[in-house]
């Protein structure tokens, strides 16, 4: 009798040995490289306000419309793309996304009306981000570690504000100096410059190149699962039920709403409205992303150690009251009181990621990337409400202060919500589609 790979009495091929250096190690530098190259569409929509009311007229609040389509289809599409990447794997899924990033971005250099604005930076952006999105670290995270998944997610979290590290001075510098034109070329070159490390180093599975995960042991890499769009919503449907998904859910909408939403779209037309040129407040966001890599990586260590909820309630607790205090500290100059405020929002900006992917992972096991993509799409959800109304208020009352005041208020709430989430069950099985 012939006997088969699969074969249940015929053992899988002997992983390779990695090296003295694991080529998960590798895999997520590769992820890295490709976030941070990425990190310019994130960085630009707080910088396009301002002009695009000059030179066009259109309300603040217009523009702010765009920036919420944008960051809504981020977080929709999502789960979609985690599961897509199960599907068709990783490197595909993200080298298609930086493709339509590249193209929305450059697109519209040629636009003239609010319409085009929706279309180009709202829908294709918004698309090709959401299909990387954050379900590209957890995807890479939970394939390729098994031993160090906090600290990996911490450090890949922490590449999109790395991206915003590099890409906001010198944005900044483009839009002051030579207009808002070549800021979107440069974020359409950036997102094409990766492709080639994504399609060429980049690989879906550790047994792609015979290697178990790092800290753990040898799996054969598992078929293609048909119909991806089905089971993210499968696995929707099946999370509803339960609450810490809410839960994970609220508390994330109101992380999206306080960050992406509010602090990234509008902090730079906020402190112009002060006095202080674009240049200088987006100077501050790069600091930012200076101490949100630093946060975030000590975020995952903290989570490798620490009970993840208690995490959040302490980092959207303290996140709360830093905003309660930035309408007073917003001046022409930068002041110390200000320089204290960004290092100690930095610190928080982004940490809340590792604990929320760990939640995710323990309460749905091998769906929890998945779950995490819905859990994401919440958060940009919220973002999208608050990038929207911020604009409105600002239009309405001619300041900022309500919404900072009113986003600090949900971050308590947020804090409160992070200590109901219970302790995970038994973990429920995958869901498979046949």
């Amino acid at each position: 009798m012939t006997q088969t790979a699969s074969d249940p009495l015929v053992s899988p091929p002997a992983p390779r040995r990695g090296g003295r250096v694991h080529r998960a190690w590798s895999v997520a530098a590769v992820a890295f490289v490709t976030i941070i190259g990425a990190a310019g569409f994130a960085s630009l929509p707080g910088l396009l306000i301002e002009p695009l009311h000059e030179e066009f007229d259109w309300s603040r609040g217009t523009i702010a419309f765009a920036v919420s389509v944008n960051l809504a289809l981020y977080g929709l599409t999502a789960p979609f793309a985690a599961a897509l990447m199960d599907r068709f794997g990783i490197r595909r899924v993200v080298a298609l996304a930086l493709l339509v990033i590249a193209g929305g971005s450059v697109a519209t250099v040629w636009m003239t009306a609010p319409w085009q604005l929706v279309l180009f930076w709202g829908v294709l952006v918004g698309l090709g981000s959401g299909s990387m999105a954050l379900a590209f670290a957890a995807t890479v995270t939970n394939r390729w570690f098994t031993a160090r998944r906090g600290l990996v997610t911490g450090i890949l979290t922490a590449a999109g504000a790395s991206g915003q590290l590099v890409f906001l001075p010198l944005l900044s510098w483009l839009v002051e100096h030579h207009g808002w034109r070549p800021a979107t070329v440069t974020v359409s070159l950036s997102a094409l410059a990766v492709v080639p490390f994504v399609w060429l180093l980049l690989r879906d599975h550790p047994a792609d190149v015979g290697l178990a995960p790092y800290g753990g042991v040898y799996a054969k890499k598992p078929d293609p699962a048909p119909g991806a769009a089905r089971r993210a919503v499968t696995v929707l449907l099946d999370a509803a039920r339960t609450g810490p998904f809410w839960l994970l859910a609220g508390t994330f909408a109101i992380c999206g709403a306080s960050t992406n939403g509010l602090v990234r779209t509008h902090f730079v037309p906020a402190a112009h409205d002060h006095g202080m040129p674009v240049t200088a407040a987006a100077g501050l966001l790069a600091v930012i992303g200076v101490f949100d890599v630093v946060g975030t990586v000590a975020s995952g260590w903290f989570t490798d150690r620490f009970e993840a909820r208690r995490l959040l309630a302490v980092y959207y607790a303290l996140r709360g009251v830093s905003l309660l205090f930035l309408p007073m500290l917003l001046a022409p100059s930068v002041r110390p009181p200000l320089v204290f405020f960004i290092v100690f929002y930095g610190l928080d900006w982004v940490a809340t990621v590792p604990p929320t992917i760990a939640l995710c992972r323990e309460h749905y096991g091998e769906d929890g990337a998945i779950v995490f993509g819905w859990v994401l799409a919440s958060h940009q959800v919220g973002a999208a409400v608050v990038a929207f109304l911020g604009g409105l208020a600002r239009d309405a009352f001619g300041s900022y202060d309500v919404v900072w005041y009113a986003s600090g208020a949900l971050c308590a709430m947020a804090a409160l919500m992070a200590m109901v989430i219970r302790r995970p069950g038994p973990v429920p099985r995958p869901v498979t589609v046949r």
